[in-house]
């Protein structure tokens, strides 16, 4: 059976995916009247094309690199999390409750303790999934999405009944002190060059590539990241090796949900300054695209979290410059989901036939 070149695989098969996704974009704009044109050069204009444009594409970016590590090692244990939403929103208490309640000299040693909290607290949080995976045989696809639910309502009751200031009326938490506020890029020697006023993006996003490169690390030169690997292709191999199912399951977990808990830094603490109800305005979910269309490798991740970055600040200038909805963007997300994940497996049969004739012609030719 032909086999797909492994360049072609990693670069050829996203790209046409992206391809197609836009056609059909392209298509759906047109019948709704308006030119896929104009759409394509507000979003580039207002994603990429001033320093204002970057640091917004960049913010998103950020959350979106957390939650698409947090799949992706889930993934390559065989386990597919799609509880990062929930893991992140709990996080972000993590994040609410270290930055109100203990008094930080510093910025530096805030976001420390409020990376370690809200790390602690996803983790905790996919911990109860895990454990009735491994103990229970509770499909981990089921738990972790009810266990989204269960922490929002958790987190609406928190904010209303326990955190809420006294007359206030939003959902929220008090604003946190001021020697928790984060740095963003313009205040950050080298990045000020270029964002010269402020902008949302933060110090979070050195963070969240120095976790790319820590995951990448984890899963290709370790020990355990060979387990885990190991035990994502084959279970019953894995077991006759040696290696202990539980153990895996509730690691890989445990790091996942740590992961997709550290996006609250990004947004709770670095962006918003407090603790609201939507704080991971569905990250969470995005990170799954993002996992599946950086092919589950730290690298893909941050450049699909890229995409997404520029998808979603794209589409929000789209409606505030345009006649089209803003709800496009989430249209342009599902035709990318759609093509880089349920029907993957369809541009890749057809790049591989595409490579037998060609390989074919040439062995005739020869």
């Amino acid at each position: 059976m032909d086999q797909l070149p492994r360049w072609a695989d990693i670069i050829l098969v996203p790209l046409i995916s992206l391809l197609m996704a836009a056609i059909i974009s392209a298509l759906v704009l047109l019948s709704i009247g308006q030119s896929p044109v104009e759409a394509i050069n507000v979003m580039v204009e207002g994603a990429l094309g001033s320093a204002y444009g970057w640091g917004f594409t960049l913010y998103y970016t950020t959350s979106f690199i957390f939650t698409g590590l947090a799949v992706t090692v889930a993934f390559h244990a065989g386990l597919f999390n799609i509880g990062g939403e929930g893991q992140a929103q709990l996080g972000g208490l993590g994040v609410a409750l270290s930055s109100l309640f203990i008094p930080w000299p510093h910025w530096s040693l805030a976001l420390l303790g409020a990376a370690v909290a809200a790390a602690a607290f996803g983790a905790a949080w996919a911990a109860i999934p895990a454990y009735l995976q491994a103990k229970r045989g509770s499909h981990i696809v089921i738990t972790t999405i009810m266990f989204n639910y269960i922490a929002a309502a958790f987190l609406i009751f928190i904010l209303v009944d326990v955190l809420r200031p006294e007359g206030q009326m939003d959902p929220a938490t008090a604003n946190f002190p001021v020697t928790t506020q984060l740095p963003t890029l313009n205040q950050i020697p080298g990045f000020s060059l270029f964002f010269q006023k402020d902008v949302p993006a933060n110090v979070t996003l050195l963070i969240a590539l120095a976790m790319a490169v820590v995951v990448w690390a984890l899963l290709w030169r370790t020990r355990l990241g060979f387990q885990i690997r190991a035990f994502g292709k084959s279970e019953s191999a894995a077991r006759y090796a040696g290696i202990n199912p539980t153990w895996i399951i509730m690691v890989a977990m445990l790091l996942s949900g740590g992961l997709a808990g550290l996006m609250a830094v990004n947004n709770v603490m670095g962006e918003a300054g407090r603790l609201l109800g939507n704080s991971a305005s569905g990250a969470g979910f995005i990170g799954i695209a993002v996992a599946l269309m950086g092919r589950n490798h730290p690298l893909g991740v941050v450049l699909a979290a890229l995409l997404f970055g520029f998808l979603f600040q794209g589409g929000a200038e789209l409606g505030l410059w345009t006649k089209i909805p803003i709800e496009m963007r989430v249209v342009v997300q599902g035709l990318v989901i759609l093509f880089t994940g349920a029907l993957d497996m369809m541009v890749r049969m057809m790049l591989t036939r595409t490579f037998g004739l060609f390989r074919s012609r040439k062995l005739g030719a020869a």
